[in-house]
């Protein structure tokens, strides 16, 4: 932690540390609004992945100097639908930009009584409607205690444990509490590469394609559980309905001499209006969960994304709130996938 804490200081991007009561340390970028860096109290491992640029003082000067996206890494904020926020000659493909004023945005710090949160005015722009919205994304941070800590007979020896808990909210500012269009808020989690995402199911659903192209033996379908192997050279990206989604979502990978377990606990609410849809399928709302295998230019790594029901035009709703927690555990394969197995199934 201590290298990237200094690169980035040195490159006038400032980082902020939050500790939780357990030692659960964050290390947290306000340029892009991310929590960059997830460490136990054990370890210097970060669980998360972060750009291979951030290693050093020269290559983190020549990433931050270019025009190009700056995605440095961990878990950020975006906003949904896709179409409408990054593919800004939609129904055309052809081009993806993330809207600077979103990501990285112009995130400030802003001092509680309960330590620091993130703010972010902002305006963007949505390609269907033609029109600008107006909007303010604020986060927060607190603990998220080991979900295993009250349990009987399970021997959690030599695992080691991080997590705390993301408070997100969006809010339609001025006239565009009255903007013909739906927004949503979309939290997404960039973990080292070539892992098993495990995705719990109340029933059998299928995951629907959104980019790429996916072996079969890479992505498997069961009554309860969708397991997805992140490990193809490319990009490809999967979306899952929320009438069928749990709510949580494991991604098991090899790291070092140990294993590690990054599980993200959320709210699905079916009645809620979902509303980023497949490319081809600008109709068909209602996805609540996504990953994406990104193994390109971009970098090697895996993501974990869900979505907050939207606010905005016909939802009676000009803000939303979302709380959702981040566990994470390292130790040997066997306790590893034992903690798997109580977790996600």
């Amino acid at each position: 932690m201590k290298t990237v804490v200094s690169v980035l200081k040195r490159v006038g991007k400032p980082a902020r540390v939050f500790k939780s009561p357990d030692g659960t340390r964050l290390l947290i970028l306000p340029y892009g609004g991310r929590v960059l860096g997830l460490y136990s109290p054990q370890s210097e491992e970060n669980f998360y992945w972060t750009h291979s640029a951030l290693a050093s003082l020269r290559t983190a000067r020549t990433f931050y100097a270019s025009d190009q996206w700056h995605n440095s890494g961990g878990d950020r904020t975006w906003l949904a639908p896709e179409v409408d926020l990054f593919f800004p000659d939609f129904p055309k493909l052809d081009r993806y930009w993330q809207q600077r004023s979103l990501d990285p945005g112009n995130y400030q710090v802003v001092e509680t009584d309960r330590g620091f949160k993130l703010v972010n005015r902002l305006t963007v722009r949505l390609s269907r409607c033609q029109q600008a919205a107006r909007l303010k994304i604020t986060k927060s941070f607190g603990p998220a205690p080991n979900p295993l800590r009250h349990e009987r007979g399970l021997d959690l020896t030599g695992l080691q444990y991080a997590g705390y808990t993301q408070y997100t909210a969006l809010e339609l500012l001025g006239r565009s509490k009255t903007i013909k269009a739906k927004l949503g808020l979309w939290n997404l989690v960039q973990m080292p590469h070539g892992g098993e995402l495990l995705i719990p199911t109340y029933s059998r659903s299928e995951p629907r394609l959104i980019m790429g192209a996916i072996p079969p033996e890479d992505l498997l379908v069961g009554e309860r559980l969708i397991r997805y192997r992140l490990r193809q050279r490319g990009e490809h990206k999967i979306s899952l309905r929320a009438l069928a989604a749990c709510g949580r979502v494991g991604y098991l990978y090899p790291s070092r001499d140990n294993w590690c377990l990054i599980i993200r606990n959320f709210a699905v609410n079916p009645s809620g209006e979902y509303v980023d849809v497949p490319w081809n399928d600008p109709d068909y709302l209602g996805f609540s969960t996504q990953a994406c295998n990104v193994n390109s230019g971009l970098g090697q790594f895996s993501e974990l994304e869900y979505h907050i029901p939207a606010i905005g035009h016909g939802t009676g709703r000009t803000r939303c709130d979302d709380e959702a927690q981040v566990w994470a555990f390292r130790g040997p394969e066997s306790q590893v996938r034992r903690v798997c197995g109580q977790l996600v199934g």
